[in-house]
């Protein structure tokens, strides 16, 4: 059975590695977006784990495709790209009040842009970078509105403020 086991990673190994990383990314995009979910915001697990799955599937088909060897300036290109249309995405979800000097759907926004980051950082192979970002950027989901309205407050400040820009 071991045979078996080994002869299949050495025959299939880059194909492994390839779906490990697809699905690092899409997995990373789907815990963000369940804090997204759990919050009801506009944006939820699957959008966000396809946006994650789909900068990974860019950066493994855009890079140079001989042993998972990238090359910088391609990455670089690739990289580039993703996150300048991620942020016309998040664009999108960005609204105004009219009435107020107020702004709705910046964490949003921002969770699609994360989402796409770990999709890249997953689709390069970084696994600490992938896990550790998407830890802290949990964290921060979780743990930031509060935090933040504390030291607002520590620092004389008003967190409810009319004109503070929300999410």
């Amino acid at each position: 059975m071991e045979q078996w086991a080994f002869w299949l990673w050495e025959e299939y190994s880059d194909q492994i590695e390839i779906s490990l990383r697809l699905l690092g990314a899409a997995l990373a995009g789907m815990a963000v977006g369940i804090n997204r979910d759990i919050h009801n915001k506009p944006i939820g697990m699957r959008t966000l784990a396809l946006v994650s799955l789909g900068s990974a599937i860019v950066i493994l088909s855009g890079s140079i495709y001989e042993g998972l060897h990238f090359g910088q300036d391609a990455v670089s290109r690739v990289v580039q790209g993703i996150l300048t249309g991620l942020g016309f995405l998040g664009a999108g979800v960005i609204l105004r009040d009219r009435n107020h000097m107020q702004v709705h759907g910046l964490t949003t926004a921002a969770t699609v842009w994360i989402a796409a980051s770990l999709g890249v950082t997953a689709g390069l192979g970084a696994w600490f970078i992938t896990v550790a970002g998407t830890l802290a950027t949990l964290f921060l989901l979780t743990y930031g509105k509060s935090l933040e309205d504390r030291l607002v407050r520590f620092f004389g400040g008003n967190p409810e403020a009319e004109d503070k820009l929300e999410e």
